[in-house]
Formats: C-alpha cells, structure tokens, sequence
C-alpha cells in the first residue's frame, strides 16, 4: 500500500521547490541530496549561502509562488523555527503550507488540507527526523474524500473573501 501511495503522490507532485533563509540552510543542504535520490526534481531557489540579513518571506514568496502556478510542485521551506515560512508562503493564494513538527502532522496535512508546501525548522530539529517528516508529506497524496474537498474550498473562499478587501 506504501508503495502504491509513493507512486500517486510522485505522479501528482513530482517537482520539488525548495528554499531556506540562513537559520535553515543547514537542513536543506541535507535534504537536497536526498529528495533527489528519492527520485524528485529538486530546485533549489536559496539560499545559497549564510547571510543573517536574509529574510524568510522572501523565500517564502519566491517557493508559495511557484506552487500556487505548478500543480505538480510542492514546497519545502525551512527557517529557524518552520512557523514565519508557514505564514508568509500563507499568504499567496492557493498555498496550504502547513508547519509540521512530526510523521502525523505530515501525513494529514495532505490526506485531509491537501497541503502542498511543508515547513520545517531548522533550529533543534534533527536532520534524520526532518527528512522523515519531509518524506510523508511527500509520499502522502490527498485522500479527496467529499468532506476534505469541502473544507478546502472554504479556504479557497476565504481567499476570495480577503483579496476584495
């Protein structure tokens, strides 16, 4: 059943756009290896190096961007504690970024929020359970049950709602 999963999720979101601000560069010089020895397409929008007067909205713009224009992308978004990239990649529409912290949260912000960008901290976080966590989210394709479908076009109409502010 895993496998069948893995496929579906690869087939729907094969194309992963990842970026981190100085506090997360670590991780995700750590994840790019392995994302594309999973098999994924990797682009790396940044950082490319340690600059403490990056901004992670920036990158959170730059990644939420891409993925509310690819339907075959997915987001992966790392800063110190996860939490400012959420918010920022948040707010372009159609981005469901979910900050996820474990393999549960991972797995249902995509069966049931249909997320299609994880954040990660890259401070106190390990690695190895970084990359866990990374790989349900990416393995893990929505279930499109009627009433996840609902709830996401609410979200989608709360959108609508705020862009005629």
């Amino acid at each position: 059943m895993a496998n069948h999963k893995r496929l579906v999720a690869e087939e729907l979101r094969s194309h992963v756009i990842i970026a981190a601000d100085h506090a997360g560069i670590g991780l995700k010089k750590y994840l790019v290896p392995k994302l594309v020895n999973a098999g994924y397409a990797v682009e790396d929008v940044g950082a490319v190096r340690i600059d403490p007067n990056d901004d992670y909205p920036d990158y959170a713009a730059k990644v939420a961007r891409h993925v509310a224009r690819d339907d075959t992308a997915v987001g992966v978004l790392i800063c110190g504690t996860g939490a400012g990239m959420a918010m920022a990649a948040n707010k372009i529409p159609f981005v469901r970024a979910a900050f996820c912290m474990d393999e549960f949260e991972a797995k249902m912000s995509r069966e049931h929020n249909d997320a299609n960008i994880i954040t990660l901290r890259g401070r106190r976080f390990s690695k190895s359970k970084a990359w866990r966590v990374a790989r349900i989210f990416l393995e893990t394709p929505f279930y499109g049950e009627p009433r996840h479908v609902r709830r996401i076009k609410k979200i989608a109409k709360i959108e609508k709602a705020r862009k005629k502010r």
